[in-house]
């Protein structure tokens, strides 16, 4: 049985976190990171995996915005919906405008290893780890110039939420461990009921991956939720990830669950594409295999769909770190549709609808991508855009919202949630900056 570890090392100094830091990072020396391009698309490169005592770690620095913001392609404008937020983590637009910003952070995990230590203070370094309201905020904009003229709290008192779905006059909020409903009457600007258990989700003592995504089907009779494994690869045993790296579908009338997908390690965002009507998601693969393993991905999701994770990843290709192996599943892995290359976190996902954009940005997905700690140089740390063809991903994906990351490396912000407002324009929610940011067609 894992034992926490002992008190002494809860004495490690910030000095040495960074010392251990340091020489993890010198002994991933030697494998050079592979240019990012080579792992875009249905068939990304993938080398011979890499093994460490300790994970090779780079992490950005951070920074102020100040009077700095994103950048977009030219025709396009970009501001500040809200600043001064408690780290906004995911977005949802209701039928009348009114965005709904999920300010939240995940629950104090246990420490079992010295790599949690260690791992919690290159977190905290990079800004992941600062503590949010859990809560709900409501951003009311009436005349759609991007500044909202009411700003309220419209639920709080949350348990780490995250996904966010309403169907008809019943609100849906994931929290880390609970599918919870809430009645909603279109305009209120906050709901002080208290809420209904759907179902109960995984949840701690360990929680590795806290963050719970949600989706109701086109119908409204079911509810997708995203649950993450709860290591990175079955570190805490097998039996921590019973339910887990998987996306469930929920009976919404009974609250009656079953696994519509498995093997997906962190399914962080789940879409409807519009023109074929398939549910997809991204998902964070696993770290620590080397700078170029493994590519995060984006994927049409099957009902019944095993796709890997933990005993082997893109398909078939064998994890060597887990004992024992599982022939019979690796034998039936799904490889993903599209990869985005390796440690980019991608956290959110959202279709271009309407005409408010040009011809070039309609139809296909935009990917918050939150950025890599583990790999140097840095990837992530953007907004990309992935062209669609009749339902399927159709070139590579072109840098939309960019310079999260400034000339000198440091993180200005984190891209994670994102939504398309009720004019068309897209909604970035940034961790780090405390902003929500609008992205529109200078003349839409």
């Amino acid at each position: 049985m894992m034992r926490p570890i002992s008190a002494s090392l809860h004495r490690i100094t910030r000095p040495m976190l960074a010392l251990t830091a340091l020489t993890a990072t010198l002994a991933g020396c030697g494998s050079k990171p592979a240019d990012p391009g080579t792992q875009y698309g249905a068939n990304p490169q993938l080398p011979a995996p890499r093994q460490y005592l300790l994970p090779p770690m780079h992490v950005a620095p951070t920074a102020p915005w100040a009077s700095a913001t994103p950048t977009a392609p030219p025709g396009f404008k970009v501001m500040a919906l809200a600043t001064g937020l408690s780290h906004p983590r995911s977005l949802y637009v209701l039928p009348n405008g009114d965005v709904l910003v999920v300010e939240s952070s995940g629950p104090k995990p246990p420490v079992y290893r010295p790599k949690d230590l260690i791992m919690g203070w290159v977190q905290s370094f990079a800004g992941a780890k600062q503590k949010a309201a859990n809560r709900i905020t409501l951003l009311r904009d009436t005349n759609g110039d991007g500044k909202p003229e009411l700003r309220t709290v419209f639920l709080d008192n949350l348990h780490s939420p995250f996904g966010v779905a309403l169907v008809g006059g019943d609100l849906y909020v994931a929290d880390t461990d609970a599918l919870l409903r809430f009645p909603y009457v279109t305009g209120q600007t906050r709901i002080s009921v208290p809420a209904t258990t759907v179902t109960e989700l995984p949840g701690g003592p360990i929680d590795h991956h806290w963050t719970k995504s949600l989706v109701a089907s086109r119908d409204g009779a079911k509810l997708y939720v995203g649950v993450g494994s709860n290591s990175n690869i079955t570190e805490n045993g097998i039996g921590a990830e019973l339910n887990r790296a998987a996306i469930w579908e929920v009976d919404r009338a009974s609250g009656a669950s079953r696994l519509f997908a498995t093997g997906i390690r962190n399914p962080t965002g789940l879409a409807w594409e519009p023109q074929g009507g398939a549910l997809w998601a991204v998902a964070n693969e696993r770290d620590e295999l080397g700078p170029n393993l493994v590519p995060d991905y984006l994927t049409s999701v099957k009902d019944g769909g095993f796709y890997g994770w933990p005993y082997s990843y893109y398909g078939q290709h064998i994890d060597p770190r887990v004992r024992p192996q599982r022939p019979d599943l690796v034998a039936r892995a799904i490889p993903p549709d599209y990869a985005l290359s390796s440690h980019v976190a991608p956290l959110g996902l959202a279709f271009s609808v309407g005409t408010h954009f040009p011809a070039a940005y309609q139809g296909g997905a935009f990917v918050g991508e939150h950025g890599s700690w583990d790999r140097d140089p840095l990837n992530g740390y953007k907004v990309v855009y992935v062209p669609f063809a009749a339902g399927r991903p159709a070139g590579p994906p072109q840098d939309f919202v960019t310079s999260f990351l400034d000339k000198s490396g440091h993180a200005r912000g984190r891209p994670v949630g994102l939504a398309i407002d009720r004019t068309g324009a897209l909604l970035i929610a940034d961790d780090l900056g405390d902003t929500v940011w609008r992205v529109s067609a200078a003349s839409p």
